[in-house]
């Protein structure tokens, strides 16, 4: 039967309460990593909460890993450097610091020689390449924090194969223990490359290494580490990569070491184990690498696209204290970039409104206007660091889609973006953000106001190209009727089954193979192309026919949930006629559609 509501469906619409009540707890409740005391030998940099908002800042990775001429002249990594973190640090210090921008970090291979041979200490631990940080890692970190800035540093999870040292390596700190001890006697190997044993916790000697790495870290005035590799995740699975208990240590292990250290989580993360990564770390990398390692630093169809297929699942689960991570923003260097102006700004509109993490792997040294205009915005740094939850997709995830949010302030944050080849109109349409009538609309990027939008904003949009807006409504709120999925006519496949998270406890699934779900007496009091909601679940992404009235049905794709227990709200334009009208969601001959709830119209 269908329902009159107003009221917020289940799944994410636009949770600002939530995000709200995170901000204001997170001062109050901040984890255990965060709220270790400061020693002399270590001072914090900061007495701020790890991760109230996302950060921002620079890593060395995306020169690193580029085949572009002239960055790695001696060989595959060889970008990293003491010189050129310094060089870094400086262009940091005197173009991006006003911003905001503060981490400097360091990524993988400083402990490694030209050949990429690693060199440990006496204990197991990573110890600096002479060549590439002649100065150390603590002097290094001294200099960026000389800068008013903070240093970040790199690890792969689990114990490297070349620390073992056929056991006999004792642990610092830890009468009696060795190597041997921390992993598992058939020394079984772990995270994305197989490059380390996987440590086995059972053993006491395990935590006492990873409070080593800690402490040594915190010696040196370290500020920030990204652990990678880790698993479930990496591209891979199953007991031997399962991480968990490696970021709990390490978090165990920062809570001891006298210095507040954010940890960072890479990369693409399973989700199933998202309440682990959020309990245990600061931040998770929620997709691969973002770099396309040829001779740019990124390609738009290398990953950079993927993100908006990938961030919606993720969304519900950041907040203050940690956030999801979709990767270096590479904007700000043109050519070397490999992308289109129009792409840049997409790019640097997504990162922003899904409040990932901004920092760039560009060089620094040779920003150009546009790039440097883009990572310097403040309007659009002010979305990403404020209150508001991450936006998400209020559209199905076509080629034109609309990602929203609500702030606290009663505005909405609105992005359009054209993801095909070819230039397209998109529409917001103000229903879709839960009222009708006029808006104001600010374009965000070019900071002036465009005046006053009834009902939408429509813009032509190049390729791969985007509108970011901040709309203020001075209309009507909307009201809803909803029709429950499981009230339908199925027909194939489709079944009903139970649903804890589904606004009666049940939804309509099995909809594969020509699975049909038919919504009847859907009744509206004028024609026209209405704005339907569909609460769907899916644990991948997937796409549908809808048609209304036996017409010509439009296929649309709907994101992942994230797994088939969670609710997912967008709309799809249907047009419908004045009184009843007949609403069908198929899965088409030979595809797998999602499994619906319910479908809302408004009055």
């Amino acid at each position: 039967m269908p329902s009159s509501s107003n009221t917020p469906l289940p799944g994410r619409v636009l949770r600002t309460a939530v995000v709200l009540a995170l901000t204001a707890a997170v001062a109050t409740a901040v984890p255990a990593a965060q709220a270790t005391p400061e020693t002399p030998t270590a001072p914090a940099a900061t007495a701020a909460p790890l991760a109230a908002k996302p950060y921002m800042g620079w890593t060395s990775w995306t020169m690193q890993s580029s085949k572009y001429p002239g960055l790695n002249p001696k060989g595959d990594y060889s970008y990293l450097t003491e010189a050129n973190v310094n060089k870094q640090t400086d262009a940091m210090a005197a173009k991006l610091k006003p911003y905001g921008y503060e981490y400097i970090n360091i990524d993988a291979g400083w402990w490694m020689d030209w050949t990429w041979k690693p060199q440990f200490d006496e204990y197991g631990r990573q110890k600096a390449d002479p060549e590439r940080f002649p100065s150390g890692m603590k002097a290094v970190a001294d200099r960026i924090h000389s800068k008013g800035l903070k240093a970040g540093i790199y690890l792969p999870v689990g114990l490297e194969k070349a620390a073992y040292n056929d056991g006999r390596t004792p642990i610092w700190n830890a009468e009696g223990c060795t190597t041997a001890d921390i992993v598992y006697d058939d020394l079984r190997t772990t995270n994305g490359w197989d490059s380390s044993y996987k440590i086995d916790f059972s053993d006491p000697c395990a935590q006492k290494y990873i409070d080593s790495q800690a402490q040594m870290f915190a010696d040196w005035g370290y500020d920030f580490l990204k652990l990678d590799g880790v698993g479930p995740g990496s591209f891979k699975n199953g007991d031997n990569y399962n991480n968990v208990a490696d970021v709990a240590a390490w978090q165990k292990a920062i809570a001891t070491a006298g210095r507040p250290i954010h940890l960072e989580l890479s990369w693409s993360l399973d989700y199933g184990h998202v309440e682990d990564w959020k309990k245990y770390s600061n931040g998770w990398r929620i997709d691969t690498d973002v770099e396309c390692y040829c001779n740019t630093l990124v390609g738009w169809e290398n990953s950079v696209d993927d993100r908006w297929d990938d961030a919606p699942a993720w969304t519900d689960h950041a907040g203050p204290g940690g956030w999801n991570d979709l990767d270096s923003l590479n904007v700000g260097n043109g050519e070397m970039d490999g992308l289109t102006k129009a792409e840049r700004q997409s790019y640097a509109t997504l990162w922003a409104i899904a409040k990932s993490p901004l920092y760039t792997g560009d060089d620094l040294t040779r920003l150009d206007s546009y790039g440097l205009s883009l990572l310097t915005n403040r309007e659009v740094i002010a979305i990403n660091q404020s209150s508001a939850p991450p936006a998400e997709p209020v559209t199905a995830s076509d080629p034109q889609q609309v990602w929203a949010a609500k702030n606290p302030d009663g505005t909405y944050t609105v992005a359009l973006f054209n993801l095909a080849d070819a230039p397209a109109s998109v529409t917001a349409d103000w229903s879709t953000l839960g009222f009708q009538g006029k808006a104001s609309v600010r374009d965000v990027w070019n900071r002036e106001k465009l005046g006053t939008y009834r009902d939408r904003i429509t813009q032509a949009l190049p390729a791969h190209g985007s509108r970011l807006f901040t709309v203020t409504p001075h209309g009507t709120d909307l009201e809803w009727t909803g029709y429950e999925a499981e009230a339908g006519t199925l027909s194939g496949n489709a079944s009903t089954a139970g649903c804890s998270a589904c606004s009666d406890g049940r939804k309509v699934g099995n909809l594969y193979g020509g699975g049909k779900l038919t919504l009847d007496n859907v009744v509206v009091h004028k024609a026209g192309t209405y704005q339907v909601k569909v609460s769907y679940i899916s644990g991948d992404a997937r796409s549908a026919l809808v048609s209304a009235n036996g017409g010509g049905a439009t296929s649309h794709k709907f994101a992942s949930t994230g797994d088939w227990g969670t609710v997912n709200v967008v709309h799809v334009p249907v047009k419908l006629k004045a009184g009843a009208n007949t609403i069908t969601i198929d899965s088409g001959s030979d595809g797998y559609a999602p499994d619906i709830d319910r479908i809302d119209v408004q009055k």
